[in-house]
């Protein structure tokens, strides 16, 4: 692993290690009541929060209401997919032993099935985060943003595409499981029956979706349906500008690295550790707006302890901060605008040819001078 054992030495890598494990062991073991408690008390106000926002489209008649019914819903969707669903399905809960808290029974309020999902998320990106050619969360075989990634013509649309994907992020998630990208360059078989699976997935999952937010409820309220038809797309349209904002944040700003598969070959727990470090970024902010994130402003630690109920981070993250100081590693975070502003950034910048003298350089290269121009 050249450009990670540039970092430390092996024995620095292995005691670092063993220092984020005790850090994990040490919330497992106290993990309890308060936490259950904590994530039943979230899914009760995000239904609250959903019963009054389709109530309040009900009252359409009356601005307002209105507002305040699109804003609601709103916020009933980020609670869903964010603090609830993100979290639940990545087996956070699953200690529990509660249904509605089981990582493989939950199903959750956006156009992406869970079981797609699972495996496109939990396992991929998780297993192999920032891992050139294996992570597809790098760029959602739609953007470069990473100057390992050959430049094509193609990318000059760049802020394009991300600005419609930031538009339709559930959909992009979704069709994000289909690897378009993979299938074009016959890699896959459109005919696989795994495949296959996974489109009748999501087709049952659209059907849902669009019947209950587009079809369903805007009969409900009768002779208001255009209206209320306009407060879900506005619900959804404003989850989906906060979820692509603060994932995107969370692993495309700037000195946030990515990796080969030559670096990550027999890699140790360790060295796995320093790679989720290298390859993510926190956002700051006070506690509503980590709630809201899904505690993924903490991304570091999220992609350090995947598995461990989200509402802990915001107490680790000090002694996680702590631990890379102490071995010289960064520790990315700053305000939503910050971060924001560097993905953009790079999102034009890689949108461009590279300069010829980047022009011939490989991902070994590339990856050594990232390490350089960190250290």
């Amino acid at each position: 692993m050249t450009g990670l054992q540039d970092r430390l030495t092996p024995e620095q890598i292995e005691e670092f290690g063993r220092e984020m494990d005790a850090i994990r062991q040490r919330i497992v073991a106290d993990l309890g009541q308060d936490d259950v408690d904590y994530i039943r008390n979230v899914i009760k106000t995000q239904r609250g929060l959903e019963v009054a926002g389709r109530a309040l489209m009900f009252a359409g008649f009356f601005p307002p209401a209105w507002l305040a019914g699109v804003g609601a819903l709103s916020l009933a969707k980020i609670l869903d997919n964010m603090e609830i669903g993100h979290n639940v399905m990545h087996g956070q809960y699953d200690w529990t032993r509660i249904p509605e808290l089981s990582s493989q029974k939950f199903e959750w309020d956006t156009m992406a099935p869970a079981e797609n999902w699972r495996h496109s998320h939990n396992y991929i990106h998780h297993t192999f985060t920032n891992v050139l050619d294996k992570d597809r969360d790098i760029g959602y075989g739609i953007l470069r943003i990473d100057p390992a990634q050959k430049w094509h013509p193609y990318y000059l649309g760049n802020p394009v595409y991300a600005t419609v994907l930031a538009f339709i992020f559930q959909w992009g998630v979704m069709l994000h499981d289909l690897e378009f990208d993979r299938v074009v360059r016959g890699e896959r078989k459109w005919s696989d029956p795994e495949l296959k699976q996974m489109r009748e997935r999501m087709a049952r999952k659209a059907v849902k979706q669009v019947g209950k937010d587009y079809v369903l409820f805007p009969l409900l309220t009768g002779p208001l349906a255009p209206l209320t038809f306009l407060g879900n797309a506005s619900a959804n349209l404003t989850r989906n500008l906060w979820a692509f904002a603060i994932i995107f944040c969370g692993h495309f700003p700037s000195d946030v690295e990515s990796f080969t598969e030559e670096e990550t070959e027999n890699e140790t727990r360790g060295q796995w550790y320093l790679r989720q470090i290298l390859g993510s970024a926190n956002i700051t902010g006070g506690p509503l707006f980590h709630i809201l994130s899904g505690n993924l402003s903490h991304q570091i630690e999220h992609h350090l302890f995947p598995d461990i109920p989200a509402r802990r981070y915001p107490q680790i993250a000090a002694e996680v901060r702590a631990v890379c100081e102490k071995y010289g590693l960064p520790y990315n975070t700053g305000p939503l605008h910050k971060q924001l502003w560097s993905v953009a950034k790079k999102i034009v910048k890689f949108a461009l040819p590279p300069r010829p003298r980047q022009a011939d350089r490989t991902p070994d290269t590339l990856a050594s001078d990232r390490v350089s121009a960190a250290a």
